[in-house]
């Protein structure tokens, strides 16, 4: 049986879930929709778009948003980035260096950036997200997570060029959304000046940790939301890989955090294990720079998942107060059971697991520690 809890989908991402704009697809309701037809309408006649056929394919958690249209080649994706909130420079940059080195990642067919449009392959219809809450068996689901795994080292081995760092004082910049507004804002708690620097103790100690990691290529989002199930005659090719325009040069273990840790998928710890090690197994095979010493890596990538969601705690914590999205609220306590199994097993964290109980209102509950 697949290790895996899946919840019901609460949230809008790449290619995610549809959107709603009433009965027509109209310009009166949404402005921006003329400049886009009158942009598509002026490409190329070969590429044979099919104008009419123009329709909401997802949103995501940004500004962005994609439509999907019939053309000679089959469908095709329209992304549009307005400027004023979106920069679509990192999106061609990113999607050139991943292409140069194999990995699966849509075309640009044509782009206007100081509109912020862009015309793009399509890489499928369904979301490994999606394919698991429609239901999926252990097979499918092994093949499609070891041909994930594939792609993450083919694509850690592309050269991170011209990104920025994903360095400690990142790091602890980010985990500072997590006393604000997780546990201040939502959970509003007030900690003491001791919790205050114990949580900055900690944080600092996840920054170092973070910096003894080889640099390569991270993605920053490389989970079931963003990976494409392969259709057609490429079905048992690589997955699509998408919404990658974050990248960042940073830890090798990012990644694979993401991936066994998945804010919006449980994966029971046998599962995460079974992942773990064919990764490494063939991040060495590969000549990627991770620890000889399995124990260490393993030690390694659950520090960077703490780093990780803690971080998406405040982020999910912020999408719901600030920006009025609460559907991220029901995604909260699997990311809280992931920074727990990790808090839970390593006594360096033992003042972070009684913060966590203050938070939560909840006792420590037992666990191995190292």
């Amino acid at each position: 049986m697949p290790h895996f809890i899946a919840s019901a989908p609460a949230f809008f991402f790449f290619f995610a879930q549809p959107l709603r704009f009433g009965p027509t697809l109209t310009s009166a309701a949404d402005p921006r929709l003329d400049a886009l037809r009158a942009w598509l309408a002026s490409l190329p006649l070969e590429l044979n778009l099919a104008l009419e056929t123009l329709r909401p394919a997802s949103s995501d958690a940004s500004f962005r948003r994609y439509f999907r249209l019939d053309a000679a080649a089959g469908t095709l994706i329209v992304m549009d980035a307005p400027v004023d909130h979106e920069d679509s420079a990192p999106f061609v940059h990113v999607a050139g260096l991943l292409a140069a080195g194999g990995v699966n990642v849509p075309r640009i067919l044509a782009k206007d950036l100081g509109q912020g449009f862009m015309l793009l392959t399509d890489l499928g219809q369904e979301t490994f997200y999606q394919r698991i809450q429609r239901g999926i068996d252990d097979r499918e689901l092994q093949s499609l997570y070891r041909r994930a795994l594939t792609e993450l080292v083919r694509m850690q081995s592309a050269a991170p060029t011209q990104l920025h760092t994903l360095d400690g004082d990142r790091l602890k910049a980010e985990l500072a959304l997590f006393p604000e507004w997780y546990v201040g804002r939502h959970q509003a708690v007030t900690l003491t000046d001791a919790q205050h620097n114990a949580l900055a103790d900690t944080f600092d100690l996840l920054a170092r940790s973070s910096q003894r990691e080889h640099v390569v290529l991270v993605h920053r989002d490389f989970h079931s939301p963003n990976l494409m199930v392969p259709e057609g005659d490429a079905a048992d090719g690589p997955p699509g890989v998408i919404d990658f325009q974050d990248a960042l040069a940073g830890p090798i273990t990012y990644d694979i955090a993401s991936l066994v840790m998945d804010a919006r998928t449980t994966w029971e710890e046998p599962q995460q294990l079974d992942w773990a090690i064919r990764y490494w197994e063939a991040a060495r095979a590969a000549g990627l720079p991770v620890d000889a010493d399995f124990s260490e890596f393993h030690r390694a990538y659950e520090w960077m998942s703490l780093q990780r969601n803690l971080r998406i705690l405040g982020v999910f914590a912020r999408l719901n107060h600030r920006d009025g999205k609460s559907n991220y609220l029901a995604h909260m306590p699997r990311v809280n059971a992931y920074v727990r199994q990790v808090a839970e097993r390593y006594n360096a964290f033992g003042p972070l697991r009684r913060i966590l109980d203050v938070v939560d209102n909840r006792q420590i509950t037992s666990g191995f520690t190292f």
